[in-house]
């Protein structure tokens, strides 16, 4: 597996902490994580295999780092590359919006060239709609502090395992 690029904005922390997690689950010589508030096209440029992780607040806003990031990515040349989205959100009081940031992600990748990897099954989740569900699936992880938070870890485990039968 070559070297895989792990993309954060997080506000409070947890998308950091999931970041991190992540990174441990591939192993820290494989992953390297970036704040998106410090990072631009140039360093998603550098890995064959991209993560990318942001939260929702309220009903569908991007966490504010990662929505700034939206546009280097657009810039960068993403061509032949995979790569999984996870995010946070809160599918009790936004169950209209839940993880819609994975889905701005996923829409953001349109017509770049990269393969989107990653989709995660429905099951288990408690949401009206989102913008991170396509055809039946998710894009990428959801992950819910506020109401599942016990699901997290194993989630990733999860979550991480499958990306290791996919990335190059």
């Amino acid at each position: 597996m070559q070297s895989i690029g792990i993309f954060y904005g997080s506000t409070t922390g947890n998308t950091e902490a999931a970041a991190k997690m992540i990174q441990k689950e591939f192993g820290e010589d494989l992953a390297k994580v970036f704040d998106v508030a410090d990072a631009n096209s140039s360093d998603l440029e550098g890995f064959s295999n991209l993560v990318f992780g942001a939260s929702t607040w309220g009903i569908g806003d991007m966490q504010d780092d990662f929505a700034d990031f939206l546009s280097e990515v657009s810039s960068a040349n993403l061509e032949g590359k995979k790569v999984a989205i996870f995010g946070y959100g809160d599918q009790d009081a936004y169950e209209d919006s839940f993880v819609d940031a994975i889905g701005e992600i996923y829409e953001t990748l349109d017509g770049k060239s990269c393969e989107v990897v990653g989709t995660v099954s429905t099951d288990g989740y408690r949401h009206v709609e989102s913008r991170g569900e396509v055809d039946g699936k998710f894009v990428g992880l959801p992950l819910d502090e506020e109401n599942q938070s016990n699901l997290s870890d194993e989630r990733i485990k999860t979550w991480v395992a499958e990306l290791k039968k996919q990335f190059n």
